[in-house]
């Protein structure tokens, strides 16, 4: 299963059933889960952790170090979880001593000359489109979908079931179950086609349209919303997903559209 030209340190622990095709360079602190396939000129350096089924295609650089001058050449980590793809010219550093590691979740979807730098947690089940690239220390969450060329501002957080649109600048937190696009970066109102599509009922979807009309489009400050969703919302997951997220946020949440704008 493994080629005879590629170079794989006698150290690295490659389990049962993995392809490595030619040309590949692993180095010695990298290990590999069993069923995952390595397409040729992939270079997997000290630090790597990867999952089980995961595909990763030719030009990918999984664990480099940081491109961060603090970085002291401490041993940090970058983790992949299972059944992930990583498509060509994907490049993902390992961490820092600031959170020691690299995160991308289960079932994600990289895709072509993406960029995934050191420190950032991503989710499971996420979708970044063709160069989409993460700034350090950000945190994605599940099922986000990045479209093609956003560029996420370091220490960024986005909720999960959000949806970026292409050639976004993410400057502010995303909270979850939003649509953001414009620029400078707005919501433009629920991610429902996502909702649909993973089993959100229309109860729900319904809910969350209402709590973000009251933080967005209804014209009120964001301490007065948050108010008014605590008080006249039933407390639910949904409602208090969206109320820690928003109080938690350190970089202050995107904006509205506008004041007077409809949200689409």
């Amino acid at each position: 299963m493994i080629q005879p030209l590629a170079y794989i340190h006698p150290q690295a622990k490659i389990a049962e059933n993995v392809v490595i095709e030619p040309f590949v360079t692993i180095h010695k602190n990298v290990e590999i889960g069993e069923g995952t396939w390595i397409g040729s000129n992939v270079v997997i350096m000290d630090g790597a952790r990867i999952g089980k089924n995961c595909r990763i295609f030719p030009g990918a650089v999984i664990s480099g170090i940081p491109q961060d001058l603090k970085f002291a050449g401490e041993e940090t980590t970058a983790e992949i979880g299972d059944n992930t793809t990583i498509r060509e010219c994907v490049t993902i550093n390992r961490g820092t001593k600031d959170r020691w590691r690299t995160v991308v979740g289960n079932n994600c979807l990289i895709q072509a000359y993406s960029h995934i730098a050191h420190d950032c947690f991503v989710g499971n089940n996420c979708i970044f489109s063709n160069s989409s690239t993460l700034a350090g220390h950000i945190t994605v969450g599940d099922y986000v979908v990045l479209a093609g060329m956003v560029a996420v501002h370091q220490f960024c957080h986005i909720g999960s079931h959000a949806f970026v649109a292409g050639g976004s600048l993410v400057r502010k937190d995303v909270p979850p179950f939003v649509k953001a696009a414009r620029e400078p970066l707005s919501y433009v109102g629920i991610n429902s086609v996502g909702l649909r599509r993973r089993g959100f009922s229309s109860e729900q979807i319904n809910e969350i349209q209402d709590i973000y009309r009251t933080m967005f489009v209804k014209n009120n400050n964001l301490t007065k919303a948050l108010d008014i969703i605590e008080t006249e919302c039933q407390p639910t997951e949904i409602r208090d997903e969206i109320l820690d997220f928003v109080r938690s946020s350190n970089r202050g949440i995107m904006k509205g559209f506008g004041q007077g704008k409809v949200a689409l």
